[in-house]
């Protein structure tokens, strides 16, 4: 654990000490873009802190290379497949955060990634479907759905990039609850091929972490689209990685059998419907977002103001409480579904019951509070 523990102190440390030199770049080159109808801040604020992150992520990776227990981790050509698609969308977002690019260029660029990485071997093999076992995804529908999976899990992190910290503490939280399963399955199991899904959700988390020392409200500076695409891509690409060493054979000779090998599996619903579950808020207001845009006849990348984070604020709630509630919910889905993969059962289903009530509860608090003063007026 001391391993993961340095990597991610590394990635936080690096992206928290380059994120000041890279707001004054931004402010420099213009980076700086104005207030637009959609956006809650109410200043001009620089973006670009993507260049951060991706300085983070460089410098633990190199870190990790010399390190003697991730020895066997970089034979596997995962890391060097999943860094390669995370340079090519990075640098398309720096260039966005400066210039503004086209949605259907960068829509381009992420399936250009997307496919570089299924070209060296990140894709979907298999998938764990209750009551019928491990389904193998042959040629090339694995490719098909492994892009489809990258696509909309790096453009979900990107919807949600519109409250001081919001991005960067949910995919932290989707990154903490799949490095714990991650590391059970490798510690626990002795299953290495969980290896560089492990190191890289543990190096997302820190530089979700370094980022948010200068991106919790009042943010001083956004990660942008290199910073979001780059958080997508990474959180998706280390599940993929998962479902692309794991041999499912070996993961129900080691938990006893098929049947508690596909209930132990749950978390890797996270990665084939990843957003529908590790980060279901993002996945939830991108597919809402699209539809009510079509519905008006606009097109489903036109910007608005009825994101969740945007209604969280019009119930009544404040900005950090507005993302306190976000984080909790993107915990309870993410962290309920690595605990039922260890426990399955009707009492870890009745404690996430519970604890969503409770969260429905404070959710809905500023809304009562305002009608019980409006009853009183009247």
């Amino acid at each position: 654990m001391r391993n993961y523990l340095l990597l991610l102190c590394v990635a936080a440390a690096v992206t928290a000490v380059l994120t000041g030199p890279v707001r004054h770049f931004a402010v420099v080159t213009g980076s700086m873009p104005g207030v637009r109808e959609r956006d809650v801040h109410k200043a001009p604020t620089p973006r670009m802190g993507g260049i951060a992150m991706f300085a983070g992520l460089t410098a633990a990776l190199l870190v990790a290379d010399h390190l003697p227990v991730f020895e066997g981790v970089y034979r596997l050509n995962d890391i060097h497949a999943i860094f390669s698609g995370a340079l090519l969308v990075w640098a398309t977002g720096v260039i966005d955060d400066r210039f503004e690019l086209a949605a259907l260029v960068k829509l381009g660029m992420q399936l250009l990634a997307a496919g570089l990485m299924s070209w060296q071997g990140v894709t979907l093999l298999w998938i764990p479907v209750p009551g019928i076992g491990n389904v193998v995804l042959s040629s090339p529908v694995n490719i098909i759905v492994t892009v489809i999976v990258l696509l909309v899990t790096i453009n979900a992190v990107n919807f949600i990039d519109g409250l001081d910290g919001l991005a960067a503490g949910v995919t932290a939280i989707a990154g903490a609850a799949f490095f714990l399963y991650c590391y059970r399955l490798w510690f626990g199991y002795g299953m290495e091929a969980a290896a560089p899904a492990a190191l890289l959700s543990a190096t997302t988390v820190g530089l979700c972490v370094g980022f948010l020392l200068h991106n919790a409200h009042p943010a001083r500076i956004f990660m942008g689209d290199s910073g979001s695409m780059l958080l997508g891509l990474l959180l998706a690409g280390s599940c993929i990685s998962y479902l692309g060493e794991v041999d499912p054979d070996s993961l129900a000779s080691q938990l006893g059998g098929e049947r508690t090998a596909v209930y132990a599996s749950t978390p890797l619903y996270l990665a084939v419907l990843l957003p529908a579950v590790i980060i279901a808020l993002p996945l939830a207001d991108l597919a809402m977002a699209i539809v009510r845009r079509i519905l008006r006849g606009q097109s489903p990348f036109a910007a608005d103001q009825e994101h969740f984070h945007h209604r969280l604020l019009r119930v009544g709630h404040t900005h950090p409480r507005a993302v306190l509630v976000m984080y909790f919910w993107s915990a309870l889905v993410s962290f309920g579904f690595v605990t039922y993969s260890v426990l399955p059962g009707d009492g870890t289903v009745s404690v996430i019951l519970v604890l969503a009530a409770t969260g429905l509860t404070v959710l809905l608090i500023p809304y009562v509070t305002a009608e019980k003063s409006r009853w009183i007026r009247r």
